[in-house]
């Protein structure tokens, strides 16, 4: 999920080099935390939350066949 949330996320913004993964693993979810910079914050969130939206949804879509819940978090 790590990769997948990066590869989007540098897509969208100006500045890819400050664009931050992490990922962490509780009992029966996974944690996806992307962090980028505040300048390209916008274009992550975008226009009422539909890219965060969407971002959300491909991931989820990729994680069916895992048994965990998948969250993103944008910082």
């Amino acid at each position: 999920m790590k990769e997948l949330v990066e590869v989007i996320a540098k897509a969208l913004v100006d500045n890819p080099d400050e664009v931050v993964v992490t990922e962490s693993e509780r009992e029966d979810e996974i944690v996806v935390e992307l962090k980028v910079a505040s300048s390209d914050m916008g274009k992550v969130i975008g226009k009422q939350g539909r890219i965060a939206k969407a971002i959300r949804s491909v991931v989820k879509a990729a994680s069916s066949r895992a048994e965990k819940r998948v969250i993103v978090e944008i910082q």
